[in-house]
């Protein structure tokens, strides 16, 4: 992946802090897809440890299937029509569902993000299935985690990320302008890299980088990856029109219907995908843990409600200032299956200016923390479906759960039983019957905990951005020592490296590659007799020509003096040929203006094309050079071949 991603650069962020990442049973799979020994009965029971997914993968599988097929029922037939990779991605998203529906960046919009990229995934998933192309059983985890890359930001940049946003105020451009100068990476190349160090396929990758540019990128191209970027781009703009209201949908639906046409679908085909993928989300939306965003014309599931008390004015049990993050009352749970038990805590804490949310049972106790993300939590023991300690050990695997101070609420008090529970990753315990006083002073120690661990993310998040603003200083110096200072073009170095990199990619997959060698004519004696001022101007106004007649994939880097070096990615001695002469008329076109001064500029270009006996690039480079003498022995102004 190194062609498509600055890998180095993602290790940076990497590096920086904690991005997004799977956990529980989805780590499990994860780390099994790695075997190459694993089977499906192995994989099945690892799966059926966690209900919630088994019913996701059931229904991802029966989306993939045709029209009129015999639906799946059977968790095995599920993993059977889906494969090892599709169930390992798919089990990472929803993993990742879980574990991040909310955040420390303040201006991420968490549930809209989550919702947006639910609604891609599906729409993903109708559409590779209805063009039956390859790739069908990951098209809803690629729909997914499109967008992995914004979570990326939020999680290990929160501060930071919050102020490009800002600034950015939804405009999609500004954003990535934002993005790249903040961090050196914008969202969009940090889910390339998440997926590919993922194990997503490079077709896959490659899709997702260029997804939100998919109406930019010229018609016409015939390959796999360009098929999926048309497919992942409708999904985006579905998702775009599901998301917006009734004023924008249409300009969304728009851009689905140009996206559709280079598909060769019609605009009523786009239409019914829309009311499929809205219809869908309603049952999706039903089995996600999914803090959903209130869609405009859509009627989502209504989301858990969970038990939060107010703040009330009564007199407090302990301190009047609980040193909350943000001035807030500290959030505490009380999970305890007991009634009357549940209502005197409850009844306590809120008093003394907590917010309080209660769950009966461990099982519940567990979708509340998620959802409630509290600071401090008071569990029983002794509960139903899920002790007290299940629900320590479970919270304790996840990110969320590793900073929860948790006290244990027991009616014993042995040794033996009491380390189990320490072991177990409980921080303190309460003896029943409760006592007010022991409780204030048990919160207190969580108090402390969590001012400690606020002080410590404070500094986390000033590391973050000293390593985000390094890397960016970095990568500009990287950049400067790679870019030719008075053209803009990347230096000879740096056409050296790329010209080995697409050489051995162009070897690697059979594919076409070309180089132009480009002279400017008589630029000796213009130096000579102008000055070199007056030659700068030449060079300047000759590269800008040059830039402007080369296609996008083309590389364009000035190697000396009045030289320059176009490498040509996938094209023939043919099309390089009629590139360079496009190259030669655009330069002769345009005059160069230098005060009063108006000269005519011209360039000398030789072309050769990549042959199977060639054992390096310097072969194509020396070959190159072969005909650039022939084209200035012709004259000069021309173009000449060899290959």
């Amino acid at each position: 992946m190194n062609d498509l991603i600055d890998t180095q650069r993602f290790e940076e962020i990497k590096a920086a802090g904690e991005l997004p990442s799977p956990k529980g049973i989805a780590l499990s799979i994860a780390r099994m897809s790695q075997r190459g020994d694993a089977s499906l009965a192995e994989l099945a029971r690892l799966v059926q440890g966690d209900p919630a997914l088994v019913g996701r993968l059931v229904r991802a599988a029966n989306g993939t299937l045709a029209p009129g097929a015999r639906p799946v029922v059977a968790l095995r037939d599920a993993l059977a029509v889906l494969g090892m990779a599709a169930v390992r991605n798919l089990a990472m998203g929803f993993s990742l569902i879980s574990s991040s529906g909310e955040g420390l960046c303040r201006s991420f919009p968490y549930a809209r993000f989550w919702t947006g990229s639910v609604i891609r995934a599906i729409a993903m998933q109708r559409i590779l299935t209805r063009l039956r192309t390859a790739g069908v059983e990951e098209s809803f985890s690629v729909g997914l985690l499109a967008g992995i890359g914004a979570l990326g930001l939020a999680s290990v940049f929160p501060a930071q990320y919050s102020r490009v946003l800002d600034e950015a105020r939804g405009d999609p451009l500004a954003l990535l302008d934002l993005e790249r100068q903040a961090f050196a990476m914008t969202h969009v190349e940090l889910s390339a890299a998440m997926l590919a160090d993922w194990g997503m396929p490079r077709f896959f990758v490659a899709a997702v980088l260029r997804h939100e540019s998919a109406l930019s990128l010229p018609a016409g191209e015939v390959s796999r990856e360009y098929s999926l970027t048309l497919a992942l781009g409708l999904a985006r703009a579905l998702e775009n029109a599901c998301m917006t209201d009734d004023l924008s949908r249409g300009a969304a639906l728009d851009a689905a219907r140009a996206l559709a046409a280079r598909m060769e679908w019609v605009p009523e085909q786009v239409s019914a995908l829309y009311e499929d993928v809205a219809a869908d989300w309603k049952e999706w939306s039903a089995m996600l843990p999914v803090d959903a965003y209130t869609l405009p014309g859509l009627s989502a599931s209504p989301e858990p409600v969970l038990e939060v008390q107010p703040e009330p004015p009564s007199a407090p049990i302990g301190p009047a200032a609980n040193d909350a993050p943000g001035g807030d009352g500290l959030r505490v749970l009380v999970v305890e299956d007991d009634a009357a038990t549940r209502l005197t805590l409850q009844t306590l804490l809120v008093r003394g200016g907590y917010r309080v949310a209660t769950a009966e049972d461990g099982v519940r106790g567990m979708e509340c923390a998620l959802e409630f993300q509290p600071h401090i939590m008071v569990v029983d023991w002794m509960m139903p479906q899920m002790n007290g300690l299940e629900l320590t050990r479970t919270l304790r695997q996840t990110r969320l759960g590793r900073n929860i101070y948790i006290i244990v609420l027991t009616s014993h008090e042995e040794d033996a039983r009491l380390v189990e529970a320490f072991e177990s990753g409980v921080d303190d315990y309460m003896v029943k019957p409760l006592r007010p006083r022991v409780l204030e002073a048990r919160l207190r120690a969580g108090q402390r905990l969590v001012r400690m661990q606020r002080e410590l993310e404070t500094e986390r998040e000033e590391i973050r951005r000293y390593a985000a603003e390094l890397g960016v200083s970095n990568r500009r110096l990287q950049e400067v020592s790679l870019t030719d200072a008075l053209t803009g073009f990347p230096n000879r170095r740096y056409a050296m490296e790329r010209i080995g990199q697409e050489w051995a990619i162009a070897q690697r997959s059979n594919r076409a590659l070309s180089c132009m060698l480009i002279d400017v004519d008589h630029f000796r004696q213009i130096n000579e007799t102008y000055g070199r001022d007056v030659a700068d101007r030449v060079l300047e106004q000759t590269a800008r020509a040059i830039r402007a007649c080369m296609r996008a994939q083309d590389v364009v880097c000035r190697t000396g003096g009045d030289e320059f070096l176009i490498v040509c990615p996938d094209t023939d001695l043919q099309q390089a040929q009629a590139c360079a002469q496009r190259v030669v008329t655009g330069v002769a076109a345009v005059p160069v203006q230098a005060g009063r001064l108006r000269l005519k500029s011209s360039i000398s270009v030789g072309v050769a094309e990549r042959l199977p006996a060639m054992p390096d690039a310097d072969a194509l480079l020396t070959l190159a050079d072969q005909a650039l003498l022939a084209a200035k022995k012709a004259g000069r102004n021309c173009v000449r071949t060899a290959g």
